[in-house]
């Protein structure tokens, strides 16, 4: 193992860390307040919207990200519509993860007793205050764990970023190799870099589950 050549190019694998997080991170805002709107309307049966999200979501769970990105980034210019690659990379992210939070949001709402929504109604709470004070906390506890595993999902989707030219962690990774023939030190530091990435992640929606549960949330569930 050529420790010296880890040191050399780890400054390499920061940057391409930051530059995957970003778009990680902000891919996934964007899938929470895609997959909230698409979970109300199925949720609640909105008329043409709930059909709408149902299709949205079956389409972005069956077809890869990468199908989703050359779409974006080389099929839209032929209709006149060009985005540069970071915004390709997140617009596909959001797609993608969009449909697996909308399908935990509900899942997680849908998890919530029934008797307790209609004790709500029966103490006078409108719909509204049913949903923000009854299901809600309640739904979201449920399903923290499932948005979790999401988020460390959409992470991992990360590495077809490379693709559409974003130096990533994976494209300094084959980058590395090609130019080096260093193949167990490049992937060695991939890996330890996802694993910077998502640790933390993973545990702090473990943390919030923990600390959400011990509030009292989703007991009755």
């Amino acid at each position: 193992m050529d420790t010296s050549f880890m040191v050399k190019f780890l400054p390499m694998y920061v940057k391409a860390a930051g530059l995957t997080l970003r778009l990680g991170l902000a891919g996934i805002a964007l899938s929470l307040v895609v997959g909230a709107l698409c979970c109300m309307a199925r949720h609640f049966r909105v008329p043409v919207l709930d059909r709408v999200a149902g299709v949205y979501i079956e389409l972005a769970r069956n077809t890869p990200l990468l199908v989703q990105l050359f779409f974006l980034y080389f099929g839209l210019p032929k209709v006149g519509i060009k985005l540069d690659a970071e915004t390709c990379a997140v617009a596909g992210l959001t797609f993608l993860g969009g449909a697996y939070m909308a399908e935990s949001l509900r899942s997680g709402l849908e998890s919530v007793d029934r008797v307790q929504q209609e004790s709500g109604m029966c103490i006078g709470l409108t719909p509204l205050q049913n949903l923000r004070y009854v299901i809600l906390p309640q739904g979201l506890a449920t399903a923290i764990p499932s948005i979790g595993a999401n988020a460390v999902f959409l992470i991992k989707e990360t590495s077809v970023f490379s693709a559409v030219a974003l130096a990533d962690l994976m494209y300094v990774a084959k980058d590395l190799i090609g130019m080096y023939y260093k193949t167990d030190e490049a992937l060695l530091m991939l890996t330890l870099s996802y694993l910077t990435l998502l640790l933390p992640i993973s545990i702090a929606f473990t943390l919030l589950e923990r600390r959400l549960r011990h509030a009292g949330f989703g007991s009755a569930v």
